[in-house]
């Protein structure tokens, strides 16, 4: 029981460190692309601009990673956008693996109490013999007790672990959105002006 109890422990403590960090305002924060184009255009994106972006989100990152390249080819600011988001994810998904792993070895660490309390209940039977019934039932349903505890730990435990991940699954595929339409402004700004310069010698 030991070891499923720690295992709670450590579950309930993982999900709500979890579900406080991957708060969606705090990863995505709300208008942060219209802001940043904002400042982008009226020429006030300097250095100390870019780290207060930088060190506000997880999503800030990611886009200060664009900016410092915004002036190369749109394939070279995109590269920096997607190392930048790699590292974002797994930040992200920080000890989701331990709770996966929680979930699939509470079960068995249940089953291996309930194996050993059978043993012993077993073994007491060779020495009594079958005579003491109320003692043999008490031991079996005392084995059966840490099945129990493990499914109690397991089932809650995947539930979280499979929420978080597709929490997480959501909150990349929508910084990779908005990344995009930081890259998709700039370069599309920067393909206007092309084409109007060339209209203009014409």
């Amino acid at each position: 029981m030991l070891p499923i109890i720690v295992c709670s422990i450590i579950a309930m403590a993982i999900v709500a460190e979890r579900l406080w960090t991957l708060r969606r305002p705090r990863i995505i924060p709300q208008h942060l692309v219209a802001q940043v184009w904002h400042q982008l255009k009226k020429g006030k994106l300097d250095n100390a601009q870019l780290q207060q972006i930088k060190s506000s989100s997880p999503l800030g990152r990611i886009l200060a990673a664009g900016l410092v390249n915004a002036h190369h080819e749109r394939t070279v600011m995109l590269e920096s956008i997607e190392d930048a988001g790699r590292h974002e994810v797994h930040g992200l998904e920080r000890y989701l693996n331990m709770l996966g792993t929680i979930a699939a070895i509470s079960p068995l660490l249940g089953l291996l109490g309930t194996v050993i309390g059978m043993i012993k209940v077993f073994g007491a039977i060779q020495l009594q013999g079958l005579g003491n019934t109320g003692a043999l039932a008490g031991g079996i349903s005392e084995a059966l007790v840490t099945t129990a505890a493990g499914l109690v730990v397991a089932i809650p435990a995947l539930m979280a672990y499979r929420y978080l991940r597709r929490h997480v699954d959501g909150l990349v595929v929508d910084m990779e959105q908005e990344a995009l339409k930081l890259v998709e402004a700039i370069h599309g700004q920067r393909e206007r002006g092309r084409e109007m310069a060339v209209e203009a010698v014409g």
